[in-house]
Order: structure tokens, then C-alpha cells, then sequence
């Protein structure tokens, strides 16, 4: 198992009592007669934001959203369902609601889904940037930037640093057995300046970061 799907598994499916193989037996109920395909879309995102003006943290912001979505496919028509809670009770039940919308389609079929993981190469390491630094070192990582934009230029008047960062955690699985996932951490900084000088004022500001 990669780190991907070990992390993936742990943060979306752990937490509710399930496992691979209860995700492959949802499937296996969504896949009754006259259902084509179906598929789960897991995911888990934090969120997290600083903003410094005049050398005062004003805002700090943090959240939290996870759920999954089911898709069923029945010839030319699509079932959709979501639920916010991960666990069996509720992922049965969004699959019942995805197969009720999507009805019945061309085929008659039920069949016992087997996973296989897709490999994918990872472009970003596991770690959550948000946990990275603790609160105290995150403000006094943007009241450092902060102060070292001021002492650029005595013209420079007012001074707001913003500091962001996400962890989106991803798993998917189609009743084709396939179950493959993704990890996308996100980190951003921005700098916003006033300047000031003989009477004329100038806004300017520059950020930058990424996965």
C-alpha cells in the first residue's frame, strides 16, 4: 500500500469503522441489475488562514469539510447522492438513494467487486501542512515578514501579510475495482504594502507558494 493510500485510508476511512472492503461491498449493493457503473468520491479538506495588518494578527480562520459522493450510471441517466458523515450506515444509504435516481438501465447484472489499487505517482509528499508549524510559530513567521517589508522602504505606510494553507485528502473507487488516491497540501503567502511619498500614495502587493 502507498503512502498515499495508507494516509488516504487512515483520514477517510478509518475514523467510521470502515475499510477497503467495505467500500468494495457498497459498490457491490449500488451494482444491481441495470446499473453500468458507479463510483465513490471520498474527501477530506482543512483549511487554515492568518492575516497580520499594522502588526496585529486580525483573523484567523480554520475548517474542516469531509463527505462522499456516489454516482450511479444507467444507460443515459446519472444518479447523484452525498452524505457529510463517512461511515456504513449512511455510505449504504447514499448508494440506495444513487441507485434509485439513476433507476433502471440497460444490463442485469450483480457482481462481487475484487479492488485493485491504480498506481499513480505521487507529486506531493503526505505531510500536512498545517500541522507543520505550531500557531505561535506561524504568527511569528508573518510578524518577521511583516517587519522586514517595513524596513524596505521608510515610504511604506501599511503593511498586511496573509498566510494560508490546505490539506485536501482524496479516495476514489469505481466498481470496475479500481480504487486510487491523492493528497494535495497547499500553502500560500501574500504581502500587501501602502507606500507614501511627497502626497502620492501607491498600492502594491506580490504572493506566492504552491503544492
Amino acid at each position: 500500500m502507498s503512502d498515499q493510500m495508507r494516509s488516504a485510508t487512515d483520514r477517510l476511512l478509518a475514523p467510521g469503522g470502515l475499510d477497503e472492503q467495505s467500500v468494495l461491498a457498497t459498490l457491490s449493493q449500488i451494482m444491481g441489475p441495470g446499473i453500468d457503473y458507479a463510483d465513490l468520491y471520498f474527501q477530506h479538506t482543512r483549511q487554515e488562514s492568518w492575516v497580520m495588518d499594522e502588526g496585529v494578527v486580525k483573523s484567523g480562520d480554520f475548517s474542516i469539510e469531509q463527505g462522499v459522493g456516489v454516482r450511479a450510471n444507467s444507460g443515459p441517466k446519472t444518479g447523484f447522492a452525498y452524505s457529510d458523515e463517512i461511515e456504513m450506515s449512511a455510505l449504504t444509504k447514499a448508494g440506495q438513494v444513487a441507485r434509485a435516481i439513476a433507476g433502471t438501465g440497460s444490463g442485469d447484472r450483480s457482481i462481487r467487486i475484487r479492488g485493485r489499487s491504480v498506481g499513480i505517482t505521487p507529486l506531493y509528499e503526505p505531510t500536512d501542512p498545517i500541522s507543520t508549524l505550531k500557531d505561535d510559530e506561524k504568527v511569528a513567521l508573518i510578524k518577521k515578514v511583516e517587519q522586514a517589508t517595513r524596513k524596505m522602504d521608510p515610504a511604506i505606510t501599511q503593511v498586511t501579510v496573509s498566510l494560508a494553507g490546505s490539506h485536501d485528502v482524496v479516495l476514489v473507487a469505481g466498481s470496475d475495482g479500481s480504487i486510487a488516491a491523492d493528497i494535495r497540501p497547499l500553502v500560500r503567502m501574500n504581502v500587501s504594502v501602502i507606500a507614501e511619498r511627497g502626497g502620492r500614495r501607491e498600492r502594491g502587493s506580490f504572493g506566492g507558494g504552491g503544492r
